[in-house]
């Protein structure tokens, strides 16, 4: 029996797929692959840089889908269906919309697969596929580890995905994790995440989590176990981690070299409206504090902003990119805000009457990557996409790219430090042009 995993791609660029050259390696399709049986062959195809082989013979076609991707893993599945394959959709967006979902496949995985993936291997082998299995958000991945094997040869970028923890404490009205996990996080067993890392081959390791220290506790047990191990890690984490010395230390002493931060807005009355409860500190329209604390320790900082808030017009975006540049941030992604289904901040716009693209911005035809999907309070739709690019296109330029290293306690702190942020920092000005109005799907 074969199964054929697939990570489908965003879009295109006029005729041409778009090959994304910083893609990192699809850890959930590695994670299901380590759960199937050994006499099954397990083959992965990323459509982020390689051709699908559609007539390749399979027993079955899985496809994770995102809501970026649902239009082009929608056309990929029509494909494996003419040819009389079944296909199997989980993901992020299945479990947000699985009525949508369930039109373009013949089976749909909802939450977490790892508890019920066993379940479709058996009922693939009787041939007596269900039209719905419903897993439940869980632990990541317990008593197995991902398939790194079949990653090998794909290019992706020289660091390992390891999860620590899926899920986040906090309710953010934009967030599509809240909803996913109902605003809990669930931890692995840190002896699994010890073999793990031991296992890959990697100097850099990415722990995915949603947010690493949602749960200080258990964050700082993960912290003293892997000092002993050397490692240079990055994560995902919240600013409020800036409020518990002890545990931003342990980060530095167990080889952190950075974060994607959720800075979100300057202006407190968006932190408010979008319930970002973890930035409301005392100073929080400025973060002073809390840089103050990362810079002491050297952690480059990947800010990410998201645009198009109530209080938002031209001019505040102008700001927050100022903010990024002053601070000197290592990285910075200014994402024009994002509606997406089922989360809090979909509904109300909806109910506002304010969502272009008949609601479906993922689908519709018209609609092109970094473009803004809904009718903001301050602005037109076109002047917040053209606000938020021009905050990509200055923040990514040459000159920022080159001042924004002169920073004697972050990136000149070491040449490791230095070389990252010249390669990302090239990596993602490449991007800011490419990926712009790029259209979803291949199919016209």
């Amino acid at each position: 029996m074969r199964i054929t995993f697939i990570k489908p791609n965003i879009g295109r660029k006029g005729h041409s797929l778009y090959v994304d050259e910083g893609r990192m390696e699809p850890l959930p399709l590695g994670v299901l692959a380590g759960l199937t049986p050994d006499d099954i062959q397990v083959t992965l195809y990323d459509d982020r840089m390689e051709s699908i082989p559609f007539d390749e013979p399979t027993d079955l076609a899985a496809i994770t889908v995102e809501t970026y991707t649902a239009r082009r893993a929608y056309e990929i599945s029509a494909e494996y269906k003419k040819r009389h394959v079944p296909v199997i959709m989980g993901g992020m967006h299945a479990t947000l919309l699985p009525q949508e979902v369930r039109l373009h496949c013949d089976s749909i995985l909802t939450h977490d697969a790892e508890n019920c993936w066993q379940q479709v291997i058996n009922d693939l082998g009787k041939n007596n596929l269900k039209s719905v299995y419903k897993g439940y958000p869980g632990i990541p991945h317990p008593r197995k580890f991902p398939r790194r094997d079949i990653y090998k040869g794909k290019g992706y970028l020289p660091l390992s995905l390891i999860q620590f923890g899926r899920g986040c404490r906090f309710q953010c009205s934009y967030c599509v994790t809240s909803v996913y996990f109902n605003s809990k996080q669930y931890v692995r067993d840190i002896d699994a995440v010890l073999e793990e890392i031991d296992q890959q081959d990697k100097k850099l390791i990415f722990f995915v989590d949603d947010n690493l220290v949602s749960d200080r506790k258990a964050a700082k047990e993960l912290f003293r176990a892997i000092i002993p191990l050397k490692i240079k890690w990055v994560s995902q984490a919240s600013i409020d981690m800036t409020e518990d010395e002890e545990l931003v230390q342990l980060m530095a002493d167990s080889g952190c070299l950075g974060n994607v931060i959720g800075f979100e807005s300057i202006n407190p009355k968006n932190l408010e409206a979008m319930n970002k409860s973890q930035n409301n500190s005392a100073n929080f329209n400025t973060y002073d504090f809390q840089l103050k604390i990362l810079k002491q320790h050297g952690f480059q900082t990947w800010a990410a902003f998201t645009l198009g808030h109530e209080y938002d017009d031209a001019d505040s975006i102008k700001r927050t990119c100022d903010f990024a540049l002053k601070n000197r941030f290592t990285f910075a992604a200014f994402n024009i805000l994002m509606p997406y289904p089922n989360t809090p901040l979909y509904r109300s716009l909806k109910k506002q009457n304010r969502l272009l693209y008949e609601n479906r911005w993922w689908l519709h035809p018209d609609y092109r990557f970094n473009h803004a999907t809904f009718k903001p309070k301050l602005m037109t739709p076109d002047e917040l996409t053209a606000a938020c690019f021009a905050a990509r296109s200055r923040f990514n330029s040459f000159g920022s790219i080159m001042r924004r290293a002169f920073d004697s306690r972050v990136a000149l702190s070491s040449l490791f430090r230095l070389a990252i942020h010249f390669k990302y920092n090239k990596l993602f000005q490449k991007e800011t042009f490419k990926k712009q109005d790029m259209h979803l799907g291949f199919d016209e």
